[in-house]
């Protein structure tokens, strides 16, 4: 394959998506149970329910599906937004006793905005890929599907790409009606208390 210049840049976003979106969270939602933080660990749930369009997108790029980029996209856009519109959820982790879980819990909500912010902005100039076969084969746009692809070997080696796709496919569905569902009906009923 021919060598891209933000190749490196490319495997340090899935190192950092890694960290940030995934080990720092679990611990985080261990750590709120032990603690009984219930304000974190309600916010915490928000946020792996919109965190999975990841791993959505994820299974999409193992099976080569353009439509992966925007889905990326968009899950690095809602991320944030889960992490911030809910006023109620915010007072009460404001006037949760100061510990060290609430300066690391606020921490992981601040950089975990930043990281998410900045990676939607750098993944701006892929959209095409999702729009191009031809495009989604050159090297400009498959160095996004390595880390998916070493994913697939480790933790799917013996499932066909197509297989892992198409499981991609139909999660993203099935995510597409309940945010659907959750904007038009809850949202539009309940307002910010519409995630309790």
């Amino acid at each position: 394959m021919t060598q891209v210049w933000f190749r490196p840049y490319v495997w340090m976003d899935y190192r950092l998506a890694l960290l940030f979106t995934l080990i720092i969270p679990l611990i985080l939602l261990v750590w709120t149970f032990v603690q009984k933080a219930e304000g974190m660990q309600h916010l915490l749930m928000i946020y792996w329910r919109v965190a999975s369009l990841l791993a959505i997108s994820m299974y999409l790029m193992i099976g080569g599906f353009g439509v992966s980029f925007i889905s990326a996209l968009m899950s690095q856009i809602l991320i944030p937004i889960s992490l911030w519109f809910w006023v109620d959820i915010n007072d009460e982790i404001d006037y949760y006793p100061n510990s060290p879980l609430k300066l690391i819990f606020t921490s992981w909500r601040w950089a975990t905005t930043v990281y998410c912010s900045l990676g939607a902005i750098a993944l701006i100039p892929f959209l095409g890929c999702a729009f191009s076969g031809t495009a989604l084969k050159t090297p400009y746009c498959s160095v996004w599907l390595e880390a998916p692809l070493l994913f697939k070997d480790y933790f799917h080696h013996n499932s066909k790409p197509a297989f892992l796709g198409f499981l991609g496919i139909v999660t993203l569905g099935i995510y597409i009606i309940y945010l659907s569902y959750f904007v038009a009906v809850k949202l539009g009923k309940y307002g910010r208390s519409a995630s309790h």
